[in-house]
């Protein structure tokens, strides 16, 4: 089906003085409007220098235009881009032009959202878009790419096609079974069981993908005064937290992020914990805080001065589940004596902090699937869980040996759920929510 859409425009790039500005306009009066902008003639394939006029003909700026016919374009529809000086004046006052050419501005992901329903791309490429954007490290971005190049699309549709394919003999048989023989349920089990596997094979990544796209969460926790903010400026090369001698300077959690060997590692700082009888309110809310930071953590490192004591030992047990680094702090000012293996680090020196970063490294390869070369999101993790309910349900129905009427439709309900990872199968509910998240421009 056809999509006829008004006309659109936007700013690609941000609002501040920069050496280039992007507008792009997409839509059927794309062309006719940059026609009576420009100073001289489009060509179309090329690259157009001119000038762009107002109603009185006045230079508005030097700028250089780039026509797509449709459907050679992002959007699928005709579009030009106008590459003007990164001076907000200028391109405000261009945009004002167009929009007054019965242009308007485009809303979040409008022109993603185009492409996507003029068939220029599937969801799951869509959603690669905003993940390439937002990448916060080389390999999140790499693997973003690969999405945006159909990847993920492939593997799922080499899953679907066989579904479909033994989904069309099935109710082929169920309407015509005089002509068409009953599928053999020995068949059907092996095809899903099959299938189950490969959607296993995604889904026992998904971590390691989440990981990839958002990062890993490492906390820092340990009694107060014990080093931890020190810890948490000298990981990231800056002073971000406020340290001083005063136990409980630190009363909330504090999170940044830096990139460790193409991995984002989001440090957090949390509130030093302690008796909470022996701390104020707002010093209870801090320690409540760190321990719920130490739940949502990856990666702990448990941070203490001498030996462990009977408060650590609680404060261990919190972390129980989780990767876990001894980290002996002051190695500059402490005698070394010691009951656990630590990395002994010194903030104030910088000693053992390149150990400590390596030892955070050697964790992640315990967490990170490396050689994974896409990513899947919330959403269509989603999805291939409840396509591998629809098939376990279907390969338990055959087995009891049920009406084909009955494992058929749950073979549908896997196909369907697949259909929503690409966007085959959609609703509005779903096409807000994924395009609510990307930014006007893109």
């Amino acid at each position: 089906m056809e999509n006829n859409f008004d006309t659109i425009c936007a700013t690609l790039t941000p609002q501040a003085l920069s050496a280039v500005g992007i507008i792009r306009i997409s839509g059927d009066k794309a062309i006719k409007v940059a026609k009576s902008i420009f100073s001289k003639e489009i060509k179309p394939k090329c690259i157009n220098y001119g000038y762009i006029l107002d109603e009185n003909n006045n230079k508005l700026d030097e700028v250089i235009l780039l026509p797509f016919l449709a459907p050679h374009s992002y959007t699928g529809e005709d579009v030009v881009e106008i590459q003007t000086h990164g001076n907000p004046a200028i391109i405000n006052s261009i945009l004002e032009l167009i929009l007054s050419k019965g242009v308007r501005v485009a809303q979040k992901g409008e022109f993603t959202k185009r492409a996507f329903l003029n068939h220029r791309i599937d969801l799951s490429q869509a959603e690669a878009v905003l993940d390439v954007i937002n990448a916060k490290s080389t390999k999140s971005a790499q693997n973003a790419l690969n999405n945006l190049g159909g990847y993920l699309k492939e593997k799922i549709n080499l899953i679907k096609n066989d579904l479909i394919e033994i989904y069309s003999k099935v109710i082929a048989s169920i309407d015509f079974p005089e002509d068409v023989a009953e599928v053999d349920n020995k068949s059907i089990v092996s095809i899903c069981n099959d299938k189950i596997l490969q959607i296993d094979e995604i889904l026992n990544n998904a971590k390691s993908h989440d990981f990839i796209r958002d990062g890993i969460s490492a906390c820092l926790i340990g009694q107060p005064n014990v080093g931890k903010s020190s810890l948490f400026n000298s990981l990231l090369n800056y002073t971000r937290a406020i340290v001083t001698n005063i136990a409980g300077t630190t009363r909330d959690t504090i999170k940044e992020a830096i990139n460790l060997n193409g991995y984002i590692i989001n440090f957090i700082d949390t509130a030093g914990i302690r008796d909470k009888n022996s701390a104020d309110e707002v010093e209870k809310i801090g320690i409540d805080n760190s321990i719920e930071a130490i739940k949502q953590s990856d990666i702990v490192l448990f941070l203490y001065e001498k030996n462990i004591s009977e408060i650590d030992t609680k404060l261990i047990e919190l972390a129980k589940n989780k990767q876990v680094i001894f980290v002996k702090t002051k190695a500059d000012i402490l005698e070394k004596k010691d009951n656990v293996e630590a990395i002994e680090i010194s903030s104030k020196s910088g000693f053992g902090i390149d150990k400590l970063k390596n030892k955070i490294s050697s964790l992640i390869k315990n967490l990170v699937i490396d050689d994974t070369n896409y990513t899947t999101n919330k959403r269509q993790q989603t999805c291939l869980l409840r396509a591998k309910e629809a098939l376990e349900n279907v390969i338990k129905t055959s087995l009891e040996q049920d009406l084909a009427d009955l494992y058929a439709m749950d073979l549908k309900s896997s196909i369907l759920a697949l259909d929503e990872i690409t966007g085959e199968v959609l609703t509005d509910s779903i096409l807000d929510n994924v395009f609510s998240n990307f930014c006007i421009g893109k």
